[in-house]
């Protein structure tokens, strides 16, 4: 139960690195197929599919990752503002 909690929890993070790992292979599959490519007109569908296709889920994972990073530092800034709303002297639940 603590696994689908975390995942529930880091979705944003667990999504992007599987979409950079899923951009690795693609770029590795493309590169596979156009190395063995004799012409161009060949090399073009590999270059497209694997190419393209692998650096926009590079792009994907990349913004999902930084997403996830913006909303953990959006957090922190919460806690600190709270804190400095609340009076010196008074119990971390309490507010006035």
């Amino acid at each position: 139960m603590e696994l689908v909690t975390w995942l529930r929890s880091e979705w944003d993070r667990v999504l992007g690195w599987t979409a950079i790992a899923a951009a690795v292979i693609a770029l590795l599959l493309g590169y596979q197929g156009v190395s063995d490519a004799h012409f161009v007109a060949k090399e073009l569908a590999y270059i497209i599919s694997g190419g393209i296709g692998g650096l926009l889920l590079v792009a994907v994972g990349a913004t999902l990752l930084i997403s996830a990073d913006l909303h953990d530092e959006w957090r922190k800034l919460d806690r600190i503002e709270d804190a400095l709303r609340r009076p010196a002297g008074s119990p971390s639940g309490e507010q006035p």
